[in-house]
């Protein structure tokens, strides 16, 4: 698409959600009563300039235009509203105020499963993903060779999307929407699922849309993908822009502020995003030492631990994983209790405790990330905290001896680690 039309124009956006709203009336006076209630309630806010003390701005004031052929990272701590402001741009949620404007046509990836018939088949699927995202059957049909070699996932084509994983059912999404050829490309996060190669073939096909004139709004807590696809970056903080140029400055601003938050044997407090439907567990806190040396930076080549409080509404079985990352998202060290345990976490109702621990941390000194992640039995995430933990290794102990190495696994950084549930306290 070419024209001096910026491809994508946001002005003024906000978007407010009201904590802790009424249920919905079961009786025809409760339906009066609320009724009344929300005129007066309205008049008020009116009254104070349209705020109330039970709402929450996801987003407030946002304005920004992307030319055609551009490509943005947009990023920013969990709650920060990107998604939120994705959602408003590809029209899934009205804002409150302000206004988003998209000039041709969209293809959208936000949350796994979005546009997808759980009953139907994968085959029937891609028609159905197609025909929403704006293309005839007969541009599906002449592309579906190619979104099946793409996604992967060919031998389960006759399953029902119900079946697949949420890592199966997002490589069928992706390839549906980056072959329909668009205009403009939004993609959410879509590098949190999958394995690594399928993040290659998504950045790779990201590249070729762009170098085709496509433009881009990518979302991604991986910052070294945004640096490599995108030479200008937002970032959002508490809804509001924080910083919008050169995606080297933007991610050097992010990083210096996400840095000083942890200190070791420090409990870091991570606070639930801002949504109107509370999860039914979430992480609520993080820490991590040398076992060997409390209140110290861990040492590079030794042993580490991390420990993570987890609230839950009620007990139930869930994955519960994390990653070590380096400053720009790469995936170093994955800990997933299942590959490592080979059971799941037994979650009790009120808050728990989960150490992981690491025998010997193979990785030089420097400044590190703990990516957290806790998903339902089937693979759906519950709660997902990119870049919750601040990590340190310090310099090596020149004394300690030397030992072996465990074989490298999936292209990460070897390790040996175990991770148990070590306390819980009863719910108030």
């Amino acid at each position: 698409m070419t024209s001096d039309v910026p491809a994508i124009h946001v002005e003024g956006i906000s978007k407010r959600y009201r904590i802790g709203a009424a249920p919905a009336s079961r009786s025809l006076r409760e339906a009066l009563t609320s009724g009344a209630a929300s005129t007066i309630r309205a008049a008020l806010e009116r009254a104070r300039g349209g705020a109330s003390p039970g709402d929450f701005w996801a987003l407030d004031d946002i304005s920004f235009e992307i030319p055609a052929g551009q490509s943005v990272g947009l990023i920013g701590h969990n709650g920060s509203g990107k998604s939120t402001l994705l959602k408003i741009i590809s029209r899934i949620v009205a804002p409150t105020r302000g206004h988003a404007r998209i000039h041709g046509r969209v293809g959208a990836l936000l949350e796994v499963g979005t546009g997808f018939h759980p009953e139907l088949s994968g085959r029937d699927n891609v028609f159905l993903n197609g025909a929403i995202l704006g293309m005839s059957k007969a541009e599906i049909r002449r592309r579906y060779d190619q979104i099946v070699e793409f996604s992967g996932v060919e031998d389960f084509l006759s399953v029902p999307i119900k079946r697949y994983s949420s890592g199966m059912v997002m490589r069928l999404a992706f390839a549906v929407a980056a072959h329909l050829e668009p205009d403009v490309l939004i993609v959410d996060e879509v590098l949190a699922v999958g394995d690594a190669e399928f993040q290659r073939k998504c950045l790779g096909r990201m590249d070729e849309v762009a170098r085709n004139g496509c433009t881009v709004l990518f979302v991604s807590h991986n910052l070294a993908a945004v640096q490599r696809l995108c030479r200008r970056a937002i970032l959002l903080d508490r809804g509001r822009i924080a910083s919008d140029g050169p995606t080297a400055e933007v991610v050097d601003r992010y990083l210096a502020e996400t840095a000083a938050r942890a200190e070791p044997d420090c409990w870091t407090a991570l606070a639930s995003p801002h949504t109107p439907v509370p999860k039914a567990a979430v992480f609520t806190a993080a820490r991590y030492i040398d076992p060997q040396r409390p209140n110290c930076h861990p040492r590079s080549m030794g042993p580490a631990r991390f420990e993570v409080r987890i609230a839950a509404t009620t007990s139930m079985p869930a994955m519960l994983a994390a990653d070590i990352a380096d400053e720009l998202g790469n995936k170093l060290i994955n800990l997933d209790l299942w590959k490592i345990n080979g059971s799941h976490a037994d979650l009790p109702r009120g808050e728990s405790v989960w150490r992981f621990d690491l025998e010997h941390v193979y990785l030089k000194p420097g400044r590190y990330f703990v990516t957290l992640w806790l998903a339902t039995t089937t693979g759906s995430t519950i709660d997902y905290r990119p870049m919750a933990l601040r990590i340190e290794l310090a310099s090596d102990d020149p004394m300690r001896a030397e030992g072996d190495t465990p074989n490298q696994e999936d292209g990460l950084v070897p390790c040996r680690a175990s991770i148990v549930r070590v306390g819980e306290r009863e719910p108030a």
